[in-house]
């Protein structure tokens, strides 16, 4: 069993940098891929970023490619979300997610595949 608790959420404007934080609870965080996903008010559950176990291996959505980057703290049983140049339509809450991956490099995009969710971070951007 994983517990994720995310933090770091807020108001901002936009222009400025967040970071996102994940704490896992367990001794074997660092068996998991971690990601990022948000949703929207009225949108469905969006992926946006993974990282592999080992944390040699990151995918991104399209839409945040080049201004957000996923990293990982094994030591600390931790994942982040640096988020930089926010804009209004990343207004969402974000949620960590662990999946159970045979490979120690994978990375998955697909919900589906992940086992453990957090409750998740509301971000607002305004313009």
């Amino acid at each position: 069993q994983v517990q994720l608790v995310e933090s770091g959420g807020g108001l901002v404007q936009a222009g400025v940098s967040l970071r996102l934080s994940c704490a896992a609870s367990g001794r074997t965080f660092d068996t998991y891929a971690m990601g990022w996903f948000r949703q929207a008010p009225g949108k469905e559950r969006d992926f946006v970023a993974a990282i592999s176990r080992n944390g040699g291996n990151t995918y991104y959505a399209d839409s945040v490619k080049g201004r957000f980057t996923i990293s990982r703290d094994n030591a600390k049983n931790t994942v982040y979300l640096k988020m930089n140049s926010l804009q209004p339509e990343d207004t969402a809450v974000y949620y960590c997610a662990a999946a159970y991956l045979p490979m120690h490099n994978s990375v998955t995009y697909l919900p589906s595949a992940y086992d453990y969710w957090g409750q998740g971070t509301q971000v607002t951007v305004s313009s």
